[in-house]
């Protein structure tokens, strides 16, 4: 049989669908990304808010770390960055101001979309740099996973603790 090419988006969203069951694992919502620059993976990031104590640990947030110590550089010109969700507000701003020229998403969010959801932080004309970006890469993966972190997270809540020992 065959096997069927896999894309290059397919292939590093992949990559970072196994950055956001690293992030599930913690307990964590299960968010991943991963930052590409000439077909190299540069920065890996999972969601650790909790597990870190701070907001600032969103997936987006430690691949562009990453990725920046590896290029020696601000400036993510020419890196693409690929993640399991659409980035949040604080997220969306990281990327606009990193210069990230493509951004690739599987899964759309509601509630805090804001590359094109609710707002467009990183396609905005007003702003100094706009980023490509390409929709729905494995979105079915992306959406399952996060739908079984907050589908198992309801059964933990509902279940009542053991007090007996």
């Amino acid at each position: 049989m065959a096997k069927v090419p896999v894309s290059p988006d397919e292939k590093y969203m992949r990559e970072a669908l196994r950055q956001a069951k690293k992030a599930m694992a913690l307990g964590e919502v299960p968010i991943g990304a991963v930052i590409v620059y000439q077909g190299r993976i540069i920065g890996r990031g999972y969601n650790r808010r909790n597990t870190d104590h701070t907001t600032l640990s969103h997936a987006e947030i430690t691949a562009i770390r990453r990725a920046g110590k590896v290029i020696g550089d601000w400036r993510l010109d020419g890196c693409t960055l690929y993640c399991t969700l659409e980035p949040c507000p604080m997220c969306a701003g990281a990327i606009e101001q990193a210069r990230i020229d493509r951004v690739v998403i599987g899964a759309r969010s509601d509630k805090s979309g804001c590359c094109g959801t609710l707002l467009n932080i990183v396609d905005n004309e007003k702003l100094m740099h706009q980023s490509e970006v390409t929709w729905d890469v494995l979105a079915p993966e992306c959406q399952a996973l996060i739908r079984q972190f907050f589908k198992d997270l309801r059964l933990r809540l509902k279940t009542p603790k053991d007090t007996t020992s």
